[in-house]
């Protein structure tokens, strides 16, 4: 059997407890008073002013209902430590794929090659990923807790993960399974999703919680919005011309937002559908990479932001302070700095 022939059974995106700070309704906060600035600064997506273009590439695999073999973890050269998981095996589903791949061997070169495992209430993520016979290579791979609603820093100040801001991935994606189940009842997906800008438009030396890292963002302007800023889209912006999928990622950025988690050229990544039971070309969906165009940056406004962590990552000096967490999910969320033990860290509401 070809890896990426798949059963067709309906998969929700993995999604963390109702308090954690992706799962928020903030369609009544009000915006930061600085937001209009911001926006400004920010210059617009990078595929073009009102051209909020989709990409389709990554895939989420799941263990339930079919074979896994635990793989070991491979670091490749260069492996980011101390923000990276060691010593980890991953159960690889006896079919799936990697990033920009139908198996799971990816072109390191010339592909991000992100894998998304969920085995129960783990959801595995890893960067620069490709299977040889010695085991799963990866740059960077992150065990997140899916029972465990994180601190405010997530896994750490200056810590990044599978993607640049150190955020998740896979729960601020969205699939045809998800959309298609969010039209039945003209409603949303119940979670924020990830965005992306150019590094050249995001504020230099800066990042915003939830965020706790960034990547060489180069903007010099002060106004610029910063790695973890959030978003929502302006509750007066009428969706009524976009078809019902469309409108469901719309209400979706209306009451839940998005955040700003790497850069890059194309804002918003999707799940390609590979390995789910709806697909984006089905009738009833019809979603492309065009179909959210005539969306500017200058329809949304900037959330407050809260404290803006100075972190340049391209000096010597940056660290990444991983938090460490109990096995119990209900214990204080504890980490040490120097050797020493500190208070736990805020968690957000709900937590």
């Amino acid at each position: 059997m070809l890896s990426w022939i798949f059963a067709t059974t309906a998969q929700a995106t993995p999604h963390f407890p109702s308090g954690a700070i992706w799962n928020q309704d903030i369609s009544t906060l009000p915006a930061d008073p600085n937001s209009a600035a911001m926006i400004a600064a920010s210059g617009g997506w990078g595929t073009g002013d009102t051209r909020f273009q989709l990409d389709f590439s990554m895939h989420t695999l799941y263990t339930a209902g079919q074979m896994a073999t635990p793989t070991p973890l491979v670091q490749e050269s260069g492996y980011y430590l101390p923000d990276c998981d060691t010593g980890v095996s991953v159960p690889l589903p006896a079919i799936g794929a990697i990033e920009g791949s139908n198996n799971y061997s990816c072109d390191l070169a010339n592909n991000d090659c992100h894998l998304f495992v969920v085995d129960g209430n783990t959801l595995y993520e890893s960067y620069q990923t490709t299977l040889d016979a010695g085991g799963l290579h990866s740059l960077c791979l992150v065990k997140w807790r899916l029972d465990l609603v994180y601190p405010q820093n997530g896994r750490g100040d200056g810590c990044t993960s599978a993607d640049a801001a150190g955020f998740p991935m896979a729960p601020l994606i969205f699939g045809p399974d998800e959309v298609y189940a969010a039209m039945q009842v003209g409603g949303d997906l119940g979670h924020a999703i990830r965005f992306i800008l150019p590094n050249s438009r995001m504020r230099r030396g800066a990042y915003v919680h939830p965020a706790s890292h960034n990547d060489a963002p180069s903007s010099s302007s002060p106004d610029a919005i910063p790695y973890g800023a959030h978003l929502r889209l302006q509750a007066g912006f009428n969706i009524s011309a976009y078809n019902p999928a469309a409108q469901v990622i719309l209400r979706t950025l209306k009451k839940y937002g998005m955040f700003l988690s790497d850069g890059g050229s194309i804002p918003l990544t999707a799940d390609d559908g590979m390995f789910s039971a709806h697909k984006w070309t089905d009738a009833g969906i019809n979603i492309d990479s065009h179909s959210l165009f005539g969306v500017a940056l200058t329809n949304f406004d900037v959330l407050p932001l809260g404290p803006v962590i100075a972190y340049d990552n391209s000096s010597p000096s940056a660290e990444c302070v991983r938090n460490h967490f109990g096995e119990d999910s209900g214990a204080y969320l504890r980490r040490f700095r120097n050797g020493r033990l500190l208070p736990p860290p805020p968690v957000w509401p709900g937590g």
